[in-house]
């Protein structure tokens, strides 16, 4: 702290020259503070500015970068769900129309012909079920044949241990398989979004002896699938056939319905997300932004004071000359 020591009439120092020297050093200094600040937009541009602010400022940057990468991890999750389910959608449609072309094949009112035409049409959509279940792909993998799981980080705790979010479409999952009647493994044998816990080729939802792929076989001198014949459970072939139909759609709004609820909770995790990114920003922004108009009237002050401090230096500089006059 300065003293307003004039120093008497001695002329080897000069104390009032110092002081205003002092002050125009501490003026300056602060008035490059201050253009530093204004030009970066930052208060804290060296640990040296606020130590511990410093140290919150950087542990909060690290934290906000691992939720952006979180964020984008919860994108591609939901990613994974959107084509899944739109997959889904598209095989619920072919399998309703084949269920369609069955109940109408079970009318007696229909001719043989007319059967065999129904018969070849669902075939040419069960095909493309089975299209759409081996081309439904993300990431190099597989979604619908029945063995693909995934996980992806959507958060930390404060000791950075993961937070993740789980996608499991693999038989075993019993959120959607909880009678053992689904399987989404396709193979070349049998159709798409077949309903078998055992992974048989001749087994369709659940009813054995059924594949789709036989639909191809139905002639006017066997009508198979589209028969009345009983078998040994006392139920036609057309019967035996709805069921087997009507079991893999309902498989198919299960592991929709399961996708759907994945797909929720994502968007919650987004929304909680940005959410969370945005308040760090601000938190980072209060200890470490500049105030632009505090510091801009702190350098109007810092500004004047070393104009007057260059006037006092000089006014210091000038008492000497007044102790020469005794030597005339």
């Amino acid at each position: 702290m300065p003293s307003a020591i004039s120093g008497d009439s001695r002329i080897r120092t000069n104390i009032p020259a110092e002081n205003a020297y002092n002050a125009l050093s501490a003026s300056s200094n602060n008035i490059a503070l201050r253009q530093l600040r204004l030009s970066t937009g930052k208060r804290i541009n060296s640990a040296a500015d606020d130590v511990s602010g410093y140290i919150t400022s950087r542990a909060l940057q690290a934290r906000n970068g691992a939720l952006k990468a979180a964020l984008n991890s919860a994108g591609d999750a939901k990613n994974v769900t959107s084509i899944a389910q739109d997959a889904l959608d598209q095989i619920y449609s072919l399998m309703a129309q084949i269920k369609d072309a069955t109940a109408t094949a079970s009318s007696g009112a229909l001719g043989t012909d007319e059967k065999v035409a129904l018969a070849k049409g669902a075939y040419r959509l069960a095909q493309q079920i089975q299209f759409i279940t081996d081309s439904t792909v993300f990431g190099g993998k597989q979604l619908l044949q029945g063995n693909f799981t995934g996980e992806w980080v959507t958060g930390y705790y404060a000791n950075n241990e993961l937070m993740k979010i789980s996608i499991d479409l693999t038989v075993n999952n019993r959120d959607f398989n909880v009678n053992g009647l689904f399987d989404l493994n396709a193979t070349s044998e049998a159709t798409a979004v077949r309903g078998t816990a055992t992974g048989a080729s001749t087994n369709f939802a659940g009813v054995t002896g059924l594949n789709l792929e036989e639909f191809n076989n139905i002639s006017s001198s066997d009508l198979g699938y589209f028969g009345y014949l009983n078998d040994s459970t006392g139920k036609s072939a057309v019967v035996r056939t709805l069921q087997s139909l009507a079991i893999a759609i309902d498989n198919i709004n299960k592991v929709a319905s399961y996708l759907g609820g994945i797909e929720v909770r994502i968007n919650s995790q987004e929304a909680m997300l940005k959410s969370q990114i945005t308040n760090y920003k601000a938190a980072i922004s209060r200890i470490e932004d500049a105030d632009v108009a505090t510091e801009q009237m702190e350098l109007i002050k810092s500004q004047f004071l070393q104009q007057a401090s260059l006037v006092s230096l000089s006014q210091a500089n000038q008492n000497p000359q007044q102790f020469l006059q005794l030597f005339r």
